[in-house]
């Protein structure tokens, strides 16, 4: 009886197996498609859902789901039935992404026949032979009945295309349809491939006091394939990953300074990240770069800065000269706040333009700002003055006390003779780390303590002029 029992089992167990290997590959292809949506994060990975009606059969099903991104992480693959969640019963799924070359069909014809097809150059006549292909790393070679030879003396004809050989990247799911007929399905995945940053255009105007500034969307798509009138998002912030292989797209070109628009992306708050939604739907191009207007704002309030700023060894050791023609650095800032702004902006780089004598707009710098939320200042470097320089001398140097690192007490005095070549005045911030427990004795302009380490200076000088900052610090170790 037992033995009756075990061949039963057997038996039933052939007959799934058999009708398991028995369903012929149900192809889906983008005319499938009814909608496709694209999440796309700072770190070169997007969320992709896939949505086709496709028709299945009751029972066993073996589903070739074409066009899916060559860079897909196969492991978070989902197929759901969206019209019948219980539909279906995924039971296996392989991602082949081994492309259709003559290269690689030669490669996957080794050891296996193929006809070699040449033609007699004098009769025009041709000649079929069967060989079998030996290798195909830096070129063929084949054996024949009565010889080997290196290269391929015709054309070669072979007689099918492997399964696992695509013309492009698939999914292939087998799954057990629980009623058939035509369904609702929706395919979402992780790929690497899509990427995208923020570039903003600003244009300072002749007083340097205001500024216009456009916001755009720069996206770039490597992933092997397209995404028709695609819905876009875009998740702004550091969203933890675990570290992954993912081939890196190169960096986007730098952008061409473009008229103002109007923003077509919606924000909103995800989490402890924020949410860019462009509210029509776009087609993703493979291998595309593609930029959306993001925000747009005019006469936005700016403040610009010249700035000298020292270093904390200065005031530990005797040193003399410290620089001569310093160049002032050029800082910029405005408040995220207003309109047009006031919304969370993503990290990318600031690009500013300033228009000469004749209206021609003209690069004057750019900085790369982190996400930057609303209401908060956004400061950039545009590079150092040509005609705001200074030179910075320590003028004394006296060591008061200490035995070691930790008790010592040093008094150094300084000077910092600002030349201003412009035709107008301006205002220099000297900033000046100081380290340890300090106190200012003596100063020809009065300093600010704007942090526990930190003494700022502002400093007039006139046009064609020059001024002189002179103080003397007491530093306790």
């Amino acid at each position: 009886m037992k033995r009756s029992c075990l061949l039963a089992g057997m038996m039933a167990a052939g007959i799934l197996s058999a009708a398991w290997a028995a369903p012929e590959e149900k192809p889906s292809t983008r005319a499938d498609q009814r909608e496709v949506a694209v999440t796309i994060y700072n770190e070169n990975l997007a969320l992709v859902k896939d949505g086709r009606k496709v028709k299945l059969d009751r029972g066993a099903n073996r589903l070739a789901w074409r066009e899916v991104s060559a860079q897909m992480r196969p492991e978070t693959a989902l197929l759901r039935n969206v019209s019948n969640p219980a539909g279906i019963r995924l039971i296996e799924q392989n991602f082949d992404f081994d492309l259709l070359t003559p290269q690689k069909l030669l490669e996957k014809y080794v050891g296996r026949e193929v006809t070699v097809i040449s033609v007699n150059p004098a009769t025009g006549a041709e000649k079929r032979e069967t060989a079998t292909v030996l290798a195909s790393n830096g070129g063929v070679v084949l054996r024949f009945a009565d010889r080997i030879e290196t290269g391929v003396p015709g054309r070669l004809a072979f007689s099918g295309v492997p399964d696992n050989l695509r013309d492009t990247p698939t999914l292939v799911i087998t799954l057990d349809g629980k009623a058939g007929g035509e369904q609702n399905l929706e395919l979402s995945y992780l790929t690497g491939g899509l990427s995208w940053k923020a570039d903003y255009v600003a244009e300072l105007n002749e007083r340097d006091d205001r500024l216009d500034v456009n916001g755009w969307v720069t996206l770039t798509n490597r992933s092997g394939t397209a995404y028709p009138d695609a819905r876009l998002q875009l998740v702004a912030g550091d969203v933890n990953l675990v570290q992954e292989e993912l081939v890196r797209g190169r960096p986007v070109q730098l952008m061409a300074k473009a008229a103002p628009a109007e923003a077509d992306m919606r924000e909103e708050a995800l989490f402890e990240y924020h949410l860019y939604t462009l509210e029509r739907p776009t087609t993703i191009a493979d291998n595309q770069t593609k930029q959306v207007a993001l925000m747009s704002a005019a006469s936005v309030p700016v403040k610009k800065e010249l700035l000298f700023e020292g270093q904390n060894y200065y005031y530990s050791g005797q040193y003399g000269e410290l620089g001569r023609k310093l160049k002032a650095a050029v800082f910029v800032e405005f408040a995220n706040k207003g309109e047009g702004l006031g919304i969370p902006l993503p990290r990318g780089v600031v690009r500013v333009y300033k228009k000469d004598g004749k209206g021609n707009a003209q690069f004057i710098g750019e900085d790369r700002i982190d996400h930057t939320p609303r209401n908060e200042t956004v400061r950039l470097k545009l590079g150092e003055a040509f005609d705001v320089t200074a030179d910075r001398r320590q003028t004394d140097f006296r060591k008061l006390g200490g035995t070691s690192r930790y008790n010592y007490v040093y008094e150094s005095a300084y000077r910092i003779a600002i030349k201003n070549a412009k035709n107008e005045a301006v205002t220099v911030k000297v900033v000046e780390p100081m380290p340890g427990d300090w106190q200012v004795l003596s100063e020809s302009h009065p300093h600010a303590k704007v942090a526990a380490n930190t003494a700022v200076w502002s400093v007039a000088v006139p046009a064609q002029g020059k001024a002189e900052l002179s103080y003397r610090v007491l530093v306790r170790y």
